[in-house]
């Protein structure tokens, strides 16, 4: 209960945080949007914890959870898919989504899956996140350059 007296206030701070930034972004020239889609690990292992961070995220500007993968094999993580708008530094979209799950869950600080925000590390390991505007950019531009014509 006590957790949750903190947690409530930080979550409502970052959420007029967030907002603020992304109605900044979208008045200037280049909003900086890059959107990207990580492969976060989960810390947090019962529904209600799962369903709470995903609320959470959902519930704060410019981040949406998109769905869980099962673990492959038992041992490994339920993978919680997020997509991110200001993902130019998937590393820092790591660390925020670790700090909200530690502070959503404290117990789960000494549990970590290898990626940044969850121990030392500070790089993203391949596979981690991608970045589907620069995949679907790239597919459209290969398809115009593909069908250009001459009139």
């Amino acid at each position: 209960m006590l957790n949750a007296l903190k947690f409530i206030p930080w979550l409502i701070g970052q959420i007029f945080i967030a907002g603020f930034s992304v109605i900044t972004a979208a008045v200037k020239k280049d909003t900086g949007f890059n959107p990207v889609v990580i492969r976060y690990p989960l810390r947090v292992t019962t529904d209600f914890q799962i369903a709470a961070l995903s609320t959470c995220i959902t519930a704060t500007p410019s981040t949406l959870s998109l769905g869980l993968r099962e673990p492959r094999k038992p041992g490994d993580p339920t993978i919680l898919l997020i997509q991110a708008v200001f993902g130019s530094d998937p590393v820092e979209v790591f660390e925020s989504i670790a700090d909200m799950e530690q502070r959503l869950v404290p117990s789960v600080a000494s549990i970590d899956h290898g990626v940044p925000g969850q121990g030392p590390y500070k790089e993203i390991r391949p596979g981690d996140a991608e970045w589907p505007s620069r995949e679907i950019a790239d597919t459209a531009q290969n398809t115009v350059s593909q069908d250009k014509r001459e009139f």
